[in-house]
Parts: structure tokens; sequence; C-alpha cells
């Protein structure tokens, strides 16, 4: 594994970073029934512009009482872009769209076809060259996905479905292009205190969408609402985004889209009981395959020369 500089992570640096990932395959496979849970009380954008907002709040909160809270540099602002536009806003926008007409379990599988972009981008754009437990690792984690989103099977004369899955592909589209910036970015501050500003750009520009989209909502702001804005908020987008762009940062483009293949295994297990949406056997051959495809790809092997030095 390598780091920025073109130099060898450390091993604490890479044991941290699948750390984080673990975290953050738990906390956003929680976040899909929960975000289904609140489009039973908030439109689908404005849900994602209060989670937004909620996230950038408790995110200067902790900025400022750590003492990080940094103006960014000219050099932190195309990275700020790439997470808050494609990521926080196009991502979140699309997804939350589509989990109007497609099951939570079937949408975070789909949302996590980002590894078939990424494979493909970290070749091209990155220079990474894979090996082949690699790419046996992103196949078994791809045909775990294949078995529970079967093609065959998919009703293509409802529209509504078929809208609802366009959707969510394009926003693992939109994620594989973040991801694959943000490995590639040459980076001058910390992404500690850069996620901030892409939690704040993100509010902006969703609050306006939301607005022109959906106009202004009536909301009943009972509890069950707001500790479900604060989960999605505080570890969806504050934890969740910080870990995931410092992984990013410690491990190949490639190896961070298959470690997060862990969240749609974690989300359809979520989804199954908390939304009681049923788990077929295939869905337990599914899942078994995704993390033995995280296993494979995760251990030595992966990158068989020398990434492109930042």
């Amino acid at each position: 594994m390598k780091a920025i500089g073109g130099r060898s992570a450390p091993p604490a640096s890479a044991r941290r970073a699948w750390l984080l990932l673990v975290a953050v395959a738990v906390v956003w496979g929680l976040n899909w029934p929960v975000g289904k849970a609140m489009l039973e009380d908030l439109p689908p954008v404005w849900l994602v512009a209060l989670r937004s907002a909620v996230g950038a709040v408790a995110l200067l909160a902790i900025c400022v009482l750590r003492g990080r809270l940094v103006i960014p540099k000219r050099g932190d602002i195309p990275v700020i872009l790439s997470v808050g536009v494609l990521h926080m806003t196009a991502f979140s926008v699309l997804a939350s769209l589509g989990l109007q007409f497609v099951p939570a379990g079937r949408s975070v599988v789909l949302a996590y076809t980002t590894p078939l972009w990424v494979l493909p981008g970290a070749r091209l754009l990155l220079g990474e060259t894979l090996s082949r437990r690699r790419v046996a690792g992103v196949a078994l984690g791809l045909s775990g996905l294949l078995l529970i989103f079967n093609p065959s099977t998919f009703d293509w004369h409802d529209g509504r479905a078929v809208w609802g899955n366009a959707l969510v592909l394009l926003a693992a589209l939109c994620w594989a292009a973040s991801i694959l910036y943000v490995r590639a970015h040459r980076w001058i501050t910390p992404p500690f205190e850069l996620v901030f500003w892409q939690a704040l750009l993100a509010t902006c520009l969703l609050v306006p969408l939301a607005l022109v989209m959906e106009g202004v909502p009536r909301i009943d702001w009972h509890p069950r609402l707001m500790g479900l804005l604060l989960y999605g908020g505080v570890f969806g987008i504050a934890f969740a985004y910080w870990a995931v762009t410092t992984v990013n940062r410690i491990l190949p483009a490639t190896t961070t889209s298959l470690g997060l293949l862990g969240v749609p295994a974690f989300g359809l297990a979520c989804s199954a009981l908390t939304l009681g949406e049923s788990i077929a056997p295939p869905l337990v051959a599914a899942t078994v395959l995704i993390l033995a495809g995280i296993v494979l790809g995760a251990t030595h092997g992966g990158i068989s020369r020398r990434e492109t030095t930042r």
C-alpha cells in the first residue's frame, strides 16, 4: 500500500485506514434504513439538505472546540468541490430520490456498484496496476452484488422502479469520480479541516435546490425524526466523510472502493432488521461473496507496481 509522495504507508496507518473503513461500513450501512425511515416525514431533497446542515454544524463545533478551524487554501478548493459537489450533493440527492421508488436493501446494493467505475478509472487515470488478487477480490464482491440485483427478475415495465434504479446507479458513478479525484489530489490541508467546508458547500447547494424542487416543507418535528437527523448528520456526515477521505489518502482508490463493499452487506442486514425487508438465501450467499472479496483484495499483493506519486 502506498501513501502520499509514493512512500509505503506505515503498517499503523494501513491498520487505522482499515479500521476506519469498517466503521464507515457500519455507519453508512445503517444510514440507508435511517434515510428510508426519514422519507416518511421529509421530502427526499430536504432530507439530505437538513442532514447536511446538521453535519456542518457538528463539524463546525468540533473544529472550533479543537482549535482546528482553518481557512482553505487555493490548492484545497478542488478537493472541497470534488467531495462537496460530487459526493455530498450529487450522490446524496440522486440516492435519496431513488430511495423513494426502490427498497432500501436494493438501493444500497446499487449505490455500491462504485467499484465497477473505480476499477477502470484507477487504471486509466491514476496508473494503478492491479494484481490478480485485487481483480479477483473485486470480481467476488461484484458477483455478490449481481446475485442480489438480478436483472432477469427485474420488472422493466415499472417506470418508477426503472427511474429509481437509474438514479441510484448514477449516484454510484458520481461517487466513483469523487473517490478517484480524492486519491489523485495533492493534499495541503489535512482532511479533517476540510470536511466542514465540504459539508458547508453541500448545504449551500442543497437548500436552494430543495426550495426549487420541493418548496417550503411542512415538517412534524417529533423526537424520532430529530434523532434520525442527528444520526445522519453527526455520524453519516461528520464522522463518515472525514473517515472515508482519510482512508482515500492512505489506500489506493481500488482498495477503498473494495473495502466499501462492506456497506451493502451491513446495510442489507440493517434493512431486514429495522424495516422488515426479507432475507432470502441468495442474500446470504451474496453477503458471503462480498465479504470474501474484501478479505481477498485486502491481503498482500494488491498493487503490483509503484503508484503514481502525489
